[in-house]
């Protein structure tokens, strides 16, 4: 069985953006919803560009510092940058390493804080 295509889906339907960068911090893949957010800045044409291009000089710095840290050890995998106040989200960085534990990428997740709206269980049919 081939589970690439099932992390695949779950990564697609996230309503999240999802960037997942290597570690020359080339964006690699961007899901449906990061396509869509970062639409202003290029959306899909941003695949094959650098990251650091996309943020200012101190956070480029900050995404250098914190790709040095998860390669220090296989037990530094995740650490909160930020918390946007406008979006209610925390914001963290995430270590995307192969079945040896090598760091082979990364990814930034969103985790909003909002309290879902939607009724239980509400199926269109």
């Amino acid at each position: 069985m081939e589970l690439s295509k099932y992390f695949k889906s779950i990564i697609d339907q996230d309503q999240c953006a999802v960037v997942i960068c290597n570690l020359e911090d080339e964006i690699i893949y961007m899901n449906p919803s990061a396509i869509t957010r970062y639409q202003k800045w290029g959306g899909a044409a941003l695949i094959g560009k650098s990251l650091l291009d996309c943020h200012n000089p101190n956070s480029s710095n900050m995404i250098k510092k914190v790709v040095l840290w998860f390669a220090k050890s296989k037990d530094n995998n995740i650490i909160y940058t930020t918390h946007n106040e406008k979006e209610n989200k925390d914001v963290y960085m995430v270590a995307l390493r192969d079945e040896n534990g090598a760091l082979i990428g990364y990814y930034e997740k969103h985790e909003y804080r909002n309290a879902e709206t939607a009724k239980m269980y509400e199926f269109n049919i």
